[in-house]
């Protein structure tokens, strides 16, 4: 059965958390929305509070997953994860983001420090 694209995207998130957790991070949240845009994961490794970008492309036609996290993606996401900063204290914190291509834990690939805020 094929996935609608809804339900791929939380299937590939479902896996990234559990991949993250098998490595050590702890769930914090999931799916996070505010005024500025959505987080699919908060984790937390050691101290450091882990904003995660889960991205799928099962299809390579216009660009690789991790092409599609464009520098205005990469902005909405600082400004979201600024103002959850603002809500629930300040922490030391990074930006990650977990890249498959199909939606199996074989599949994933982690970029830690994707970008700076």
């Amino acid at each position: 059965m094929k996935l609608s694209k809804n339900n791929a995207g939380l299937e590939a998130e479902k896996l990234a958390a559990t991949f993250l957790a098998e490595r050590g991070l702890k769930l914090v949240a999931q799916n996070y929305h505010c005024k500025y845009g959505e987080i699919d994961l908060i984790m937390k490794d050691a101290k450091t509070l882990v904003f995660v970008e889960v991205r799928l492309r099962t299809n390579s036609k216009f660009g690789s997953a991790g092409a599609s996290i464009t520098p205005q993606k990469q902005q909405k996401l600082i400004l979201t994860a600024q103002y959850y900063l603002q809500q629930h204290g300040d922490s030391q914190c990074r930006f990650d983001a977990i890249l498959m291509n199909k939606a199996d834990a074989a599949h994933i690939e982690w970029l830690r420090n994707a970008f700076d805020a």
